[in-house]
């Protein structure tokens, strides 16, 4: 992918989790980016409550993937690479 596209495909991706940031704040977590492949894959961290919560596989499922695919449609998936680990 050439960079000017990484980088305005990186923008929206931040601009989606932003909007998703006061939902998850609310329950005592957050999310940052950590990386886009070119592969088209978005990895995101957890962080606070977020992380090892039971629901968040139905939070990036639901939340995260569709909000980030809705304003780019190019990403093929959504993971979180720390899901799933004893807080």
């Amino acid at each position: 992918m050439p960079r000017r596209e990484h980088s305005q495909l990186e923008q929206r991706v931040q601009e989606a989790l932003r909007e998703l940031r006061p939902f998850l704040e609310a329950d005592g977590g957050d999310i940052t980016l950590e990386e886009i492949t070119s592969e088209g894959i978005v990895r995101v961290r957890l962080h606070g409550a977020c992380r090892g919560c039971a629901m968040s596989p139905m939070t990036m499922k639901a939340g995260v993937e569709e909000a980030i695919k809705r304003v780019a449609p190019q990403v093929k998936a959504v993971e979180a690479v720390n899901m799933g680990e004893v807080v």
